[in-house]
């Protein structure tokens, strides 16, 4: 698999091609030159190593990394400092466990308020939507 276009080399990255783009123009994917001659047609062309690195981006973002992340994960990667990219990883460990806490109570606080829900008869007030009143009391931008 060599000489992509850019419709080719999204599709193969699991992307779109404006999402191809976007990574360019953020600096995580070169931008390579056009193909010269007849049979090139002015068309830019990807390879097995944009595809990695296309690949690569993908990965990080599902493990959480932010594109600023990402790219100095990659600038990284030409260099010896394993250290930094350590204390990275360390970094977005800690912030998933965070954000899994988080997760956790909301979850939990659902789950006693169903459970109120479930035990109460029509006509009376409802817990769920009594818990979350306090918030359309507050926000003047949604409609009473």
């Amino acid at each position: 698999m060599s000489a992509l276009s850019i419709s080719e080399f999204a599709r193969a990255g699991g992307v779109g091609v404006e999402t191809v783009r976007y990574y360019q123009r953020r600096g995580l994917l070169p931008v390579p030159p056009r193909a010269q001659g007849a049979i090139g047609g002015g068309i830019r062309r990807y390879d097995e190593r944009d595809i990695g690195r296309l690949r690569f981006i993908r990965s990080a973002q599902a493990a959480g990394f932010t594109l600023e992340e990402i790219g100095e994960l990659l600038a990284l990667d030409a260099t010896a400092d394993r250290r930094r990219v350590h204390a990275l990883a360390e970094a977005r460990v800690t912030a998933l466990d965070a954000k899994i806490a988080d997760l956790q109570a909301a979850r939990d606080a659902l789950a006693r308020l169903a459970r109120r829900c479930g035990g109460t008869v029509d006509g009376e007030p409802c817990p769920i939507l009594d818990a979350f009143e306090p918030a359309l009391d507050c926000d003047p931008r949604l409609p009473v």
